[in-house]
């Protein structure tokens, strides 16, 4: 994509924006407000799927809440999450259920990676219940609509 204003949204900080175009099929890249993409594919390839997305977008926020929390205290040493959901179809359709994350952080013997790790489950209990604005958004009711652009909005 090219042409795409950068910083912030001119009207609103809070307004948040990505676009996405086709580069192929089943193929879409999505271009943030700085210039950043990511490849979005249908699971035939090594792209991330759209649920895929999702779930690195759940852990990547929390894990940016409990580093913030965290490293004021020590450097992390290793800082790994999994997450995972169980995907269903049902009367209301395809959707995921039970998303599950599990954090494993080591930080350095001594005072600070005691402090560090004393912090942690506070951190991971701060991110979950107010923080991360992703997981939030997925476990609080957020309406989505979709609409079709006029050609010439193009």
């Amino acid at each position: 994509m090219t042409n795409l204003p950068k910083g912030p949204h001119p009207e609103a900080q809070s307004h948040r924006e990505v676009r996405v175009r086709r580069t192929g099929a089943g193929r879409f890249r999505a271009t943030n407000a700085r210039g950043g993409t990511i490849e979005i594919g249908s699971g035939h390839d090594d792209d991330f799927t759209p649920v895929e997305l999702l779930l690195a977008a759940v852990a990547g926020c929390s894990g940016i809440d409990v580093d913030i929390l965290t490293s004021r205290r020590a450097e992390p040493q290793t800082f790994d999450m999994v997450v995972g959901a169980e995907k269903i179809r049902d009367e209301g359709g395809n959707r995921l259920q039970d998303v599950t994350l599990s954090f494993s952080v080591t930080f350095p013997e001594g005072e600070a990676g005691d402090a560090a790790r004393e912090v942690l489950p506070d951190a991971v209990r701060r991110s979950h219940e107010r923080l991360c604005t992703v997981s939030r958004t997925v476990e609080l009711p957020t309406s989505v609509t979709s609409s079709i652009a006029d050609a010439a909005d193009r």
